[in-house]
């Protein structure tokens, strides 16, 4: 069940269900000039990982038409250290001096408090209580304070926003400027190994990765085709696109926990809409198979929301998609989950 923003801006009755906020007051989400893209990319040179562009393997040998971006060699292993870094980096000494902050369902805590480490500040995240264990661990090893609480609590205080009311200096996880630069810096690079490619899938959890990806490789290459994934247990982008509006879903238990976002915010839906040319929702079956291939084949650990985007390229015809790259996002999963998984 969800509620849909109605024409005018009013709300209406889903099945008679009260409506639930989509937006918590701020100014929509742009596109990041080339400009920031390439400053971005300059900013973050010494901290990250250039990844390459390698082929998706398999026992008949490699795929060449299906290469994989494995964000999961960061230091942080997901990509959301180009972002977090380009923010942190830029800070006043003031900013810094507060501590920082950001709300999310690991990956950008991680990556928050690595940056810390590098600019001297501390730092905190509110997160799901659902949060994986390995996550949680990282997340302290880095120095920074893990604050749980129930989902619903948590969108509650990000629609809410929550974070005017504490002094830390907080980063959003999705719409802030810099942070979506520095993952569109991916979209740079992509361009750069393969500026032929057809179709880049990506997994969508707030939105703010394929936003950055999505419209930096739009610019330079307008007849790429960028596609949305999310998992069948919590796909509100596809349910926002049949709505017309933003809305909320239901989200079910999935293997995919950076993508368990269970609405499209207001500040995100007009540049998703712009710059997303379809979606692709992909079942728990199918990531397992995709974590165990890419763990057994190319001898990479990824997470449920990294691998999704392979599970949705797999399930497409090669006719249909092309020459493709699929973003490997995060590589965040508990020991004994990944074992489960590649035991089969």
């Amino acid at each position: 069940m969800f509620s849909v923003k109605a024409p005018g801006g009013g709300d209406k009755l889903i099945n008679g269900h009260q409506p639930r906020r989509t937006k918590f007051g701020g100014t929509p989400i742009v596109a990041p000039s080339m400009d920031n893209v390439c400053a971005a990319a300059e900013r973050i040179r010494d901290v990250v990982v250039r990844t390459p562009l390698i082929p998706l393997r398999s026992y008949r040998g490699a795929e060449p038409d299906m290469l994989l971006k494995p964000e999961t060699l960061q230091p942080v292993t997901s990509f959301k250290i180009r972002g977090a870094y380009n923010w942190a980096s830029t800070l006043t000494d003031e900013q810094r001096s507060r501590g920082l902050s950001t709300v999310s369902a690991g990956n950008t805590a991680q990556a928050v408090g690595y940056a810390a480490r590098l600019v001297g500040a501390s730092a905190r995240s509110r997160l799901p209580d659902t949060t994986p264990r390995a996550k949680i661990d990282a997340i302290t090893a880095y120095g920074m304070e893990p604050i749980l609480m129930p989902g619903d609590e948590l969108f509650d205080w990000m629609l809410s926003a929550g974070w005017e009311n504490e002094s830390y200096t907080f980063l959003h996880p999705w719409v802030e400027p810099l942070m979506v630069a520095g993952s569109a810096t991916i979209g740079l690079e992509i361009h750069q190994d393969m500026p032929d490619v057809d179709t880049v899938f990506v997994s969508v959890g707030g939105g703010g990765l394929i936003c950055g990806v999505g419209s930096t490789l739009k610019e330079l290459n307008p007849s790429v085709r960028i596609i949305a994934v999310q998992p069948e247990a919590c796909a509100p982008f596809r349910a926002s696109l049949s709505a017309g509006a933003p809305v909320w879903v239901d989200p079910q238990p999935t293997l995919c926990d950076g993508l368990g976002v269970p609405l499209v915010t207001d500040e995100m839906w007009p540049l998703l809409q712009s710059i997303v040319d379809d979606t692709v929702t992909v079942s728990e079956d199918q990531v397992k198979d995709a974590i165990r291939r890419l763990a057994l084949d190319n001898k990479l650990v990824v997470e449920g929301a990294g691998a999704a985007s392979v599970a949705a390229a797999l399930s497409m015809p090669l006719s249909q998609r092309g020459r493709s790259v699929c973003i490997l996002s995060g590589g965040s999963i508990d020991g004994d989950k990944l074992a489960s998984i590649v035991h089969g």
